[in-house]
């Protein structure tokens, strides 16, 4: 069993969130509260954020708002699944990814302009992290891709989502 979080860490984060990519030509407005958030540290993640690993919120893709031109880039995955990628064309700043057909999408949780509250629930991929890292004692670990990402979604909800209202 993992430590609870207790509930007076917990920010309070007003909605709708607020971000953009680096340069500014895209912003978006997310309606709603995130589902979960997980640092994913596979290699695609590594390069595209240029660091040890990336953030992702699950969200509700039609709760997010999205201004300006994007341009997406389609990929299989190393499952064998589909990905679609929404990048910023001006600065090339991913915004968020989402398997095609479904109902939610991962937004780059360095994308938002208020970071301030972000902590993963769990670390995915974690076979491609860096040899220094190490997961944080409360979170969840996975050493590639979860058949499912209930549990994480329910450990964030649980233990380390902001209060939003």
């Amino acid at each position: 069993m993992l430590p609870e979080t207790p509930d007076s860490s917990r920010p309070d984060v007003s909605l709708p969130l607020q971000g953009g990519c680096a340069c500014g030509a895209v912003r978006y407005t997310l309606k709603s509260a995130p589902v979960a958030l997980f640092a994913c540290h596979c290699t695609l993640c590594q390069r595209q954020s240029g660091s040890a690993f990336g953030q992702s919120l699950r969200v509700r893709r039609a709760d997010l708002d999205i201004q300006g031109e994007t341009v997406t880039l389609r990929r299989e995955t190393e499952r064998g699944t589909r990905s679609e990628s929404v990048f910023c064309p001006g600065c090339g700043g991913r915004l968020y990814n989402m398997r095609p057909g479904t109902d939610f999408c991962h937004l780059r949780g360095g994308t938002l302009d208020d970071t301030s509250w972000l902590r993963p629930a769990a670390h995915i991929w974690t076979r491609h992290a860096q040899p220094w890292f190490t997961p944080p004692a409360d979170t969840l670990v996975e050493t590639g891709q979860p058949a499912s990402l209930d549990a994480i979604v329910q450990h964030w909800q649980d233990t380390k989502a902001p209060r939003f209202r």
